[in-house]
């Protein structure tokens, strides 16, 4: 089964989580320990484009990643984002929920996270100051979590 990421060929190691409509991947270029990405499995460009079905069960598998991702990662809140259009910061042309353990003061400007979760972007492979992580330490990320999940990660 291929498994795409708007343009991008997602590998199957990568992936963590499993749903009807959804998947959970790992990031690329992750901006806190346990950043995650949840997609729907249809190739949606925006969030008004998506079924309610597809909503429901998005943000339904966003609530079940978020409570083992808070808990992994030592959080203790969560930071839910979605860039919906290219003027909002989306760069991959695929809805996706961004995951994003945290802690008091991980931000010294709580909004700050915004501007590095721009700089994260798939489509910034050049930036320095977030380089991507190789295909071996995603694999080993979502094989810590997969079976947090269960029958869900297959």
């Amino acid at each position: 089964m291929t498994i795409t990421f708007g343009p991008h060929t997602i590998r199957p190691g990568q992936v963590f989580f499993r749903s009807a409509l959804s998947y959970g991947l790992v990031n690329l270029k992750p901006i806190a320990p346990g950043h995650v990405l949840v997609v729907p499995h249809r190739l949606v460009p925006r969030f008004t484009d998506l079924t309610p079905d597809e909503v429901s069960d998005l943000f339904q598998s966003a609530q079940t990643i978020g409570r083992v991702i808070e808990r992994q990662f030592r959080g203790e809140s969560l930071t839910l984002a979605v860039q919906d259009g290219p003027a909002a910061g989306q760069t991959v042309p695929h809805v996706h929920v961004h995951i994003i353990p945290r802690r008091f003061g991980d931000w010294t400007n709580n909004d700050d996270i915004y501007v590095d979760l721009e700089k994260s972007s798939v489509a910034r492979v050049d930036n320095p100051e977030r380089p991507p992580r190789s295909e071996e330490e995603m694999a080993v990320e979502a094989d810590m979590l997969r079976p947090l999940f269960g029958e869900t990660a297959h």
